[in-house]
């Protein structure tokens, strides 16, 4: 029985190319949550008003991939301890966050990230929002599997590109056949 998880970390073309890749992701959808339900324009949360944050929501067979194994690429491809940035994408819509979908994500979210900073893996303190699944507006077609259309681009080549490669040089194991 497939889980879905709800997860952002900067700009939602930069996690969509990563978690396409990986073993166990059934579906893939960038989109907006955790903000104002009446706001669903992707020019909208870009102003940074809506409360949404750009988000990638992946349908995933747990028997393939574990929760806390997504949680652990999510934490591995941005930096979780700036607050409403990721690199130049700047503003809440770029935080890093966790929407949950049950109580056992909520306390697997939470205790990864309790480990995490304990761990002191980053100089600063894990500031990702964990906090309960509301809502998903998916984001218009132009934005979906984004970075296969147009990985030529300078914001490809230069943000993208790297979290790709970085994931076929250390983490081969686990990518779909052919990624």
């Amino acid at each position: 029985m497939s889980e879905v998880a709800t997860l952002g970390g900067g700009c939602f073309w930069c996690l969509e190319a990563v978690f396409e890749r990986i073993e166990g992701v059934e579906r893939l959808v960038s989109g907006f949550s955790g903000g104002d339900p009446a706001v669903t324009g992707y020019r909208e949360v870009c102003e940074g008003t809506s409360g949404h944050a750009e988000v990638i929501q992946v349908t995933f067979d747990p028997a393939l991939l574990r929760y806390r194994e997504l949680l652990e690429f999510f934490f591995a491809f941005h930096d979780p301890t700036t607050l409403n940035r990721q690199g130049a994408d700047v503003g809440t819509q770029y935080r890093s966050a966790i929407f949950t979908h049950s109580p056992e994500q909520d306390t697997a979210a939470r205790a990864l990230v309790a480990e995490l900073n304990a761990a002191a893996l980053w100089p600063d303190p894990i500031v990702t929002q964990i906090a309960p699944f509301e809502l998903f507006i998916p984001a218009d077609a132009h934005h979906q599997g984004y970075y296969g259309r147009n990985s030529g681009q300078p914001y490809c080549q230069a943000v993208i590109a790297p979290k790709v490669a970085k994931l076929r040089a250390y983490y081969s194991v686990r990518l779909k056949p052919g990624a």
